[in-house]
């Protein structure tokens, strides 16, 4: 049965408006092309989308003649204004954007772990408030909030996570007392991570892969075939609980020491860097893990930072099982040789060190990398979060060697693209996606 001349314009209407989200302002010309619909039925609707509000011109393809053509159609960006929140431990961050992410007003606030929950609530809500002002927001159509944890696939809430401040949980409902007509959308922070290289960074090609999340926690996201996949109880990817060798014990229901966090966590890498002698236990405290992996790579030629991040000249690094180091191949030995850098370069003590110090992290990131390969057959893996931006090409290249020796299975492993901000950025790009879809249909 065919559709009546009102259901036709309705799906007429939002095939337009879905490949304007997608792919941005498109000229009459453009959206005839890709929609496959006549030009007068394309003038239609570009007449009625422009008359009801939904889009309006916003300049003139500079390829086509001038004239009707010609002129460049988007959405009206100021129609719904979005918030995303990136919950860490020790702080939030928001940015405040129109309807197409055009990001208005930015901001963050540290919170102190012992100002209590009520404290912490409240400054994380009105950090909220604050931008949205700033922004010229009268009102939020959307906030989402990424944060580390389980979310409750039944609820879309935060769960009680034992190791996780109470403010966390407490916020989104905050939010949803403070902001009563806005929609809240909690999100786990990996999840969020994985979203955002798929659209714009490392992943921007795969419709199947898994980001490992490298911060002070360790997390997985799991994108299969397109869809982002949470598991039955929300808890896909909670890869820090993974029991590995190398450690000194077994990871618990409700602590993840032990598992594959003890090798891969911030303060798991910042010890690994003082067992290689490449970070002087005296200033441990002044460096982060991912400033320490950016100074290895900078000594072997890779993308440098600026400063000494700390550097000790010589040293020994013990991979041993205490330290957690184990080859690809089961050789706590072979690691010497896996991954080297280039003879040609400056093979100095410094160097030395930075090379044994990425060997032996790559040896530990292979454990969780090859577990997530045997499981899922993924493809590609990236590497995630500030250390697996920091490591880029180096880190990557040597966790894919042993890869290639410790499963049948081929995968690709690429560094992160858009390292600790990939949070946000997916904490946009799920609340601009969720509004568009509610104020379009």
């Amino acid at each position: 049965m065919p559709a009546s001349p009102s259901t036709a314009r309705a799906i007429n209407d939002r095939l337009a408006l879905r490949l304007l989200q997608h792919e941005g302002p498109l000229t009459a010309g453009q959206l005839k092309q890709l929609t496959g619909l006549s030009r007068p039925t394309v003038a239609d609707l570009v007449e009625r989308l422009t008359a009801s509000g939904l889009i309006e011109m916003v300049g003139e393809s500079g390829e086509q003649r001038r004239g009707p053509n010609a002129r460049l159609y988007g959405i009206v960006g100021n129609r719904a204004y979005l918030a995303a929140l990136d919950v860490r431990t020790e702080g939030v961050s928001v940015l405040v954007s129109d309807l197409v992410g055009r990001v208005l007003a930015e901001a963050s606030v540290p919170i102190d772990g012992d100002s209590g929950t009520g404290p912490a609530v409240e400054q994380a809500v009105a950090l909220v408030e604050r931008a949205a002002k700033e922004a010229g927001a009268e009102h939020l159509h959307t906030v989402c909030v990424g944060a580390p944890g389980l979310i409750d696939p039944a609820t879309g809430e935060l769960r009680d996570t034992t190791g996780l401040p109470a403010w966390h949980r407490r916020l989104v409902a905050a939010l949803h007392e403070r902001l009563p007509d806005t929609r809240i959308v909690a999100e786990n922070e990996t999840n969020l991570a994985a979203l955002a290289e798929r659209r714009d960074g490392a992943a921007h090609d795969r419709d199947t892969f898994v980001l490992l999340w490298l911060g002070m926690g360790i997390g997985a996201a799991v994108v299969l075939d397109g869809m982002l996949r949470r598991g039955a109880s929300g808890g896909a990817g909670e890869i820090g609980f993974l029991p590995v060798p190398g450690t000194r014990g077994f990871p618990s229901a409700t602590d993840c020491e032990g598992g594959f966090h003890s090798l891969a966590g911030a303060g798991a890498v910042l010890e690994l860097a003082r067992e290689c002698r490449v970070l002087e236990a005296g200033r441990a405290e002044g460096n982060s893990a991912a400033e320490v992996v950016r100074w290895a790579v900078a000594e072997l030629g890779g993308i440098g930072v600026g400063g000494d991040a700390g550097v000790d000249a010589g040293g020994e690094c013990d991979t041993g099982a205490a330290g957690g180091g184990v080859d690809a191949g089961g050789d706590p030995d072979a690691s010497a040789d896996a991954g080297r850098p280039d003879p040609t370069r400056d093979t100095g003590p410094r160097n030395a060190s930075a090379a044994r110090f990425l060997d032996a992290l790559a040896d530990r990131l292979a454990l969780g990398v090859a577990s997530v390969v045997a499981l899922l057959d993924p493809g590609c893996v990236v590497l995630g979060g500030e250390v697996g931006q920091a490591g880029g090409d180096e880190l990557a290249v040597r966790v894919a060697e042993r890869i290639v020796r410790m499963s049948p299975l081929p995968a690709e492993v690429r560094p992160s693209v858009l390292g600790g901000a990939a949070v946000l950025r997916g904490a946009l790009l799920t609340a601009q996606d969720g509004a568009q879809d509610e104020l379009f249909g």
